[in-house]
């Protein structure tokens, strides 16, 4: 028997609804991305190959450029679970497509992934949360703002003197 429900990061699908949700909000991740995302989670670990996408999503006897639209579901799904570097769909250069999550599987809704230290984290597969690179970048932009503000305090405070030095 099949699970109803799988959870992999932040997302969870409902197969018997055919739907998907990001912290409890629904997605719109239909028709050919959300078979792709099924090829995916049902091979996870393992390269899904351009041609068992093919296979999977069109006809045989349909000619269409399944490269290009392959390409914009891989882009899309990236976009919904926000995976600009491929943190979770990896690029098998000339073979295919690997889901790096670990998904779980179950027959009633699961609650959201906690971290150890029982901070929601949203990653089943124990990576580190995301926050730390945009604490650092809040930090440098802090630092770059001081930067700037203790040199306007430094000319203002040349231009009192009236230039005659420290």
């Amino acid at each position: 028997m099949i699970e109803r429900y799988i959870r992999f990061g932040p997302l969870q699908v409902d197969q018997q609804r055919q739907e998907v949700t990001k912290g409890g909000s629904r997605l719109k991740l239909q028709g050919k991305v959300y078979e792709f995302l099924l090829a995916l989670l049902e091979k996870q670990g393992e390269v899904v190959t351009r041609e068992e996408i093919r296979a999977r999503l069109w006809p045989t006897d349909l000619h269409v450029n399944y490269y290009a639209s392959v390409n914009a579901y891989v882009t899309k799904l990236r976009l919904v679970l926000g995976d600009s570097s491929e943190l979770h769909i990896e690029t098998i250069s000339r073979q295919g497509y690997c889901l790096v999550l670990r998904p779980e599987f179950a027959d009633v809704p699961l609650p959201p992934a906690v971290m150890p230290d029982g901070s929601p984290n949203g990653y089943a597969h124990g990576s580190k949360s995301s926050s730390a690179p945009r604490n650092s970048k809040i930090w440098i932009t802090f630092g770059v703002v001081a930067l700037i503000l203790a040199g306007m305090l430094l000319g203002a405070l040349v231009t009192l003197l009236g230039g005659r030095g420290f």
